[in-house]
Order: C-alpha cells, then structure tokens, then sequence
C-alpha cells in the first residue's frame, strides 16, 4: 500500500481533493491545515495499482511535482503481501531507473573497482568465496534494470545512457582487475605458476546452456526485484553472470593472455543480452497484463 500526501494552497488542495475523491483505489482521503489558510495538505491511503492514473490526475490539475509525495507502508492484515504480479508504478520504475543511468556516478564506479578487486583475486587464487563476495559488492544490476525499463518504455535516452552506464562499470571492473594483475605479475606476487584458467569455476567463463538460462532467468528475478525495493540479494544472481567474466578478461590481459580473455568477453556479452533478453519481457508481460485487466 502507499500513502499519498499533496501540498498546496487551500483552493487549489479543495479542488485535488475533490477531484481525487471521485478515483477508485483511494482510501481515507483527508483534507487538512496547518493553521494557515494559505498552506494544505491532502493525504490518502493510494493502492498500487492506482498510482500511476493518480500521478497523472495531479499533473493534469498542475501540481508541481515537488509537492506531491508518495511513501510505501508495509500494511498487516489479511491482505498484506497479496500484490499482482502485473502491479508495477511505472512512474516510480522511471524515476529510479533515471537516478541508476549515470555513467560517472563517484560511488557506482567505486563499487564496481572493488568488485573487480575481489573478483581478480577470485580468479588468481581459485577461491569461490571471493568471486562470490564480489558479486554482492557489484552494483551492476541497476544500470541494467534501467536499460531494460528504457527500453520498454521506449525511452531511448534513457536505454542508452544506461547501457553506457553498464559498459563503463563492468569496463572499469576489468581494468581494474587487469591493473591489479599486472602489478602483480611485476612484483612476483602471483601464485607460483599460475596461469589463468583451469580452475574449479571454469563454467563461469565459458558458453553453454547454463550460461544462457541462468543470465534470462538472472534477468527476470532482477526487474521483479528492482520493482519491489529487494534489489540487494538478488543482485549477486545477476553479478554471476557479469562480474566474474569481466575480471576474468582483466586478469588474462593483466598476464598477457588477451587471446583467453576474450572467453570473458564473449560469455559477457551472452549474459547481458540474455539478461536484458530476461528482464524486457518480464516488464511487456506486465505492462500486457495490466492492459488487459484495465480494458
């Protein structure tokens, strides 16, 4: 459930309010005051469902989007958690999905370096925990989720700037990776004959049915998550897809095996179409389902 408070002057609240109480899906609708005439606020229990026509009411009324907020509340109740599949507050996914494409956000790359840190030491040292520790450290899953929601909603801007956002994060993480490596190597502090591949996680860097099923199915899980706030854990389900290969190409070129790296590059690539792939028909399944129901 949301709750939706509108600020205002008192004319301008007196017709919001009138106007909102003639749409269905609002509850507990309340006009008030603060002691100055001049100053309302209008607040309402919203359904999901609801809040993507509301919005659109109150930006035909011209109320300046600042004065509008919208606050998730988890209700309990008989009715707590049954949520459709198809509710989805497009208005919400856009917005956050805008705040996610921005290729040189400080903290992003900063994220994405350290993921490529721990994962170049997965791959050097063999070690699973490490790979999997970076996937939890990768933020990658936003710009994705952002380039599937753009591309859906045919904002093209949007798609592209997010896709570029992918492509310096996951670029960032490998060179990271490759730089560490190569220092490394310069110093003789790699594992005595160490050489890249042949190790226990190998599948990770390498094409197969696998790589295909998991990356569409990372995808869907993904766009559902990021819809839902609960984009934390199921991140690393779209990381295993991504951040392993990226390091893997990093840490092949910091040794000067670029012709096994590119193994890296080309299980990368599978992954993030099939994850895009995932993820965009997960969002036109719901957008055809809403439809549906509306009509």
């Amino acid at each position: 459930m949301l709750q939706l408070r509108v600020f205002g002057v008192g004319d301008a609240m007196t017709q919001v309010a009138a106007r909102l109480d003639e749409l269905s899906g609002l509850r507990h609708l309340v006009h008030i005051g603060n002691g100055d005439s001049r100053t309302t606020q209008v607040s309402a229990d919203l359904d999901e469902e609801a809040a993507d026509h509301v919005l659109q009411v109150l930006d035909l009324l011209e109320v300046p989007s600042q004065d509008i907020v919208l606050i998730r509340v988890d209700s309990v109740g008989p009715e707590a958690g049954a949520r459709a599949l198809s509710t989805v507050i497009w208005t919400d996914l856009l917005g956050r999905s805008r705040e996610n494409a921005r290729p040189f956000a400080a903290r992003f790359l900063v994220f994405m370096g350290i993921a490529g840190v721990i994962a170049g030491f997965g791959v050097i040292y063999n070690n699973e925990i490490l790979i999997v520790g970076a996937m939890a450290v990768s933020p990658d899953m936003l710009p994705i989720t952002a380039t599937c929601t753009g591309l859906v909603l045919r904002r093209w801007r949007l798609a592209r700037r997010s896709f570029g956002t992918l492509a310096i994060g996951l670029g960032f993480g490998c060179l990271v990776a490759g730089l560490m490596t190569a220092i490394l190597n310069v110093f003789g502090l790699l594992p005595g004959g160490f050489k890249i591949g042949g190790t226990s996680f190998d599948n990770l860097f390498t094409v197969n049915a696998s790589t295909v099923v998991v990356a569409f199915v990372a995808g869907v899980a993904g766009i559902l998550a990021f819809e839902t706030r609960a984009s934390a854990a199921v991140g690393v389900a779209i990381s295993i897809t991504t951040i392993p290969a990226a390091a893997y190409l990093g840490v092949a070129t910091g040794i000067g095996e670029l012709s096994k790296g590119l193994n890296g590059l080309l299980v990368l690539g599978v992954n993030v179409t099939m994850i895009m792939l995932g993820g965009s028909l997960t969002l036109v399944l719901q957008r055809h389902v809403r439809r549906r129901a509306a009509a």
